[in-house]
C-alpha cells in the first residue's frame, strides 16, 4: 500500500487486536507524561508562548491540562513540548528517538481546532486508527533519515511527517495536497543536533515541539494550495523498500516504553543497578565504587554534576546515583528535590564510566550496561550485560503501564485518573462518548485534583 493511500485509507478494521491494544498502552502512557510534564517549568515557558505567539484569531485549539486556546499549531506545539519535558515517553531503537510525543498532541490539535471531538465527527476507533498511521509513517521515516544522512537529527526531523499526515486525513486532504503536506513537513522540520543537546543538555530537548508544529503547519498550508513534494525520506527509490510493508508490518509493535523519566541510554544503568538490589542486601552508603560500562553514546550522557532537570535526564551518573540512593526514580528525583539531595551528590562521585566497544558495536538494535559495584566490606557485585525493560522482547505488561501512569498522573483526582486510564483502555468500544473521555486532558491540573 502507498503512503498516501495508506494515510487516507486505513481503517480500524484493518487494524489487528495486538495493534489495536498497543494503541491504547501508547495513548495512556503519553497522557500520564503529559499530566507529568505539565508541571515542569519548559511547559510553562512553551504554553505562554504558544498563546502570545501562536495564538488563533478565533476558534483554535485546547492546549492540554489547561484549557486556554492557541492555533491548531500552537497547541500541538506545546503538547509536544510538554511531553517532551518529562523524559518518560515510548521510543524506536532504530529511530534512536520518539513518534508518540508529537502525534497525539497534534491529532488533538487539529481534532479539536476543526470539531471533530465536540461534533462527534471522531470517535474512538478514528482515534486509534490515526495515532497507529501516524506511528508507522514515524517511524519509517525515522529510519529512512537515520539511513540516507551522516548527522544524527532530533525526532523533530521526522516525527513532523506523522503529524502531516495525521492533520491531513483530519482535514480530509485530497492525496495530491497530502503529498505536498509531507514534503513541506520534511522540508521544515527540525534537523536540529541530537548529540548537541546530550553534551549541552538544555530546554531544547529532541525538537518533537518544533516537529509537531511543522507537521501541523503543513497539512494547513497544503489545504491552502501551498505546494513542497516531494518527501524524499518517503519517495526516493532507496527508501521503497522500507515502505513497501505499510499495513502488514507494525511498527507500533516495536515502541518501547519506559520505566523511568530518562534518556533511554542511561536506562540498562539502573535496570542493573535494580536486579543487583534485588539479588543482595546492598545499602547505600556503603558502596565505595561503581563502574559502568556502556556503549559511547551512553557514556556520552556523562556523570558530570546536573545543575536542571534536563541536564539531570540527559546523565548516566546521575540518575543512577538517584536510584542507588533511593530505590526508586521519578519525577522527585530529576526535580528539584534530587537535584539537591547531597546523599545522591555523593554517590554520583563514586561513579565511573567507560565504553564498551563490544556493547557500542550492537547499538542501536540492542542498548546494553554492565555494572560493577565495590562495596565497602570488600565484595564486588557485578551484573551481565542488562538491556532496560520496555523493549519489544521484554515488554511493560498492562498492569505496569497502568501502575506508570497513575504516578504519572499523581496531581489528578485518583478516582478520575481510574476513570481516565480505564476509559483509554477500552477506547474504541464506545461505552463512553469520546468528548467526555477527553475533557480532563484540556482541564487544568490544579482543578482536576477535586474534578471526581
Amino acid at each position: 500500500m502507498s503512503p498516501l493511500a495508506f494515510i487516507h485509507g486505513l481503517r480500524p478494521g484493518d487494524l489487528p487486536q495486538p495493534v489495536l491494544h498497543q494503541a491504547r498502552r501508547c495513548l495512556l502512557d503519553l497522557v500520564g507524561v503529559a499530566a507529568s510534564g505539565r508541571g515542569t517549568e519548559l511547559s510553562r515557558i512553551v504554553h505562554g508562548f504558544a498563546l502570545r505567539q501562536m495564538g488563533a484569531s478565533a476558534g483554535g485549539a485546547r492546549l492540554l491540562f489547561d484549557g486556554r486556546r492557541a492555533s491548531a499549531a500552537g497547541a500541538a506545539f506545546a503538547g509536544a513540548s510538554t511531553i517532551d519535558s518529562f523524559d518518560a515517553h515510548d521510543g524506536h531503537a532504530l529511530t534512536k528517538g520518539h513518534a508518540g510525543v508529537a502525534i497525539l498532541p497534534a491529532l488533538l490539535a487539529v481534532a479539536d481546532a476543526e470539531g471533530l471531538i465536540a461534533d462527534g465527527r471522531l470517535d474512538g476507533g478514528e482515534v486509534l486508527t490515526a495515532l497507529v498511521l501516524g506511528y508507522e509513517i514515524a517511524t519509517r521515516a525515522g529510519i529512512a533519515l537515520h539511513g540516507s544522512v551522516s548527522d544524527y537529527h532530533t525526532s523533530g526531523a521526522w516525527n513532523a511527517l506523522a503529524c502531516a499526515a495525521v492533520a491531513a486525513r483530519l482535514l480530509g486532504l485530497d492525496h495530491g495536497r497530502t503529498r505536498h503536506a509531507l514534503g513541506i513537513a520534511e522540508y521544515h522540520g527540525p534537523r536540529s543536533q541530537m548529540m548537541r543537546c546530550i553534551d549541552h543538555p538544555t530546554m531544547l530537548k529532541d525538537g518533537s515541539g518544533w516537529g509537531a508544529f511543522a507537521g501541523v503547519s503543513a497539512a494547513y498550508l497544503a489545504q491552502d494550495g501551498f505546494t513542497g513534494a516531494p518527501a524524499i525520506t518517503l519517495e526516493a527509490p532507496e527508501q521503497a523498500g522500507l515502505w513497501a510493508d505499510l499495513g502488514s508490518r507494525w511498527y507500533i509493535l516495536e515502541q518501547y516504553f519506559k520505566p523511568w523519566p530518562v534518556c533511554r541510554w542511561a536506562q540498562p544503568a539502573v535496570e542493573a543497578a535494580a536486579m543487583l538490589l534485588a539479588e543482595h542486601e546492598i545499602a547505600a552508603d556503603e558502596i565505595v565504587r561503581v563502574e559502568v560500562g556502556s556503549f559511547a553514546e551512553a557514556v556520552r550522557l556523562g556523570a558530570a554534576p546536573p545543575l536542571t532537570t534536563e541536564a539531570a535526564q540527559y546523565a548516566l551518573g546521575f540518575p543512577l546515583a538517584a536510584f542507588l540512593v533511593r530505590r526508586r526514580l521519578g519525577g522527585a528525583e530529576i526535580g528539584a528535590e534530587g537535584l539537591a539531595d547531597p546523599a545522591i551528590a555523593a554517590m554520583r562521585e563514586r561513579i565511573v564510566l567507560h565504553e564498551d566497544a563490544d556493547l557500542s558495536r550492537q547499538f542501536p538494535a540492542k542498548r546494553l550496561a554492565t555494572l560493577r559495584i565495590t562495596m565497602r566490606d570488600g565484595r564486588i557485585l557485578s551484573s551481565k550485560p542488562t538491556a532496560a525493560r520496555g523493549d519489544p522482547d521484554d515488554p511493560l505488561p498492562d498492569e505496569a503501564v497502568m501502575r506508570k501512569f497513575l504516578e504519572l498522573s499523581r496531581d489528578m483526582d485518583p478516582a478520575l485518573a481510574r476513570s481516565l486510564a480505564d476509559g483509554t483502555m477500552g477506547l474504541g468500544a464506545e461505552t463512553l462518548s469520546l468528548d467526555g473521555l477527553l475533557a480532563p486532558l484540556f482541564i487544568p491540573l490544579a482543578r482536576l485534583q477535586q474534578a471526581a
